[in-house]
Order: structure tokens, then sequence, then C-alpha cells
């Protein structure tokens, strides 16, 4: 599988989706208002840090 951006962006959406789904549908004492301001956000950012610290890494190894 190739992986450019459209398919890293789709996956990467349809992983945080996933996360925020389960999250919202789980019975725990959260609001879905709370997971969706304030989870939901952190978790895109977080792994879009671990997307570009992967991509950095892929990188290195090509070159070497």
């Amino acid at each position: 599988m190739e992986f450019d951006r459209t398919t890293t962006a789709v996956a990467f959406l349809g992983f945080v989706a996933l996360g925020v789904g389960a999250l919202v549908g789980a019975p725990i004492p959260m609001a879905a208002s709370t997971i969706l301001m304030m989870v939901a956000p952190s978790m895109l950012l977080f792994g879009a840090i671990c997307l570009g610290i992967g991509v950095k890494h892929g990188e290195h190894r090509t070159t070497r």
C-alpha cells in the first residue's frame, strides 16, 4: 500500500474518530461535550506529533 498524504490523513482521522467514538459510547462518567472539547483536540495534537516523528524516522532510515 502506498502511503501518500491523502491515505495518511484518512487513516489518521479514522483512528482519532474511532477513539473518540469509543469514548463517547463508553459507559464512563464523562460528558460527550468534555470528550469533544478536551480529549479530541489532545488526541489530534499528540497523534500529529507522533506522525511527524514517525515520518522523520522513516526518512532517516531510508537515507542510511
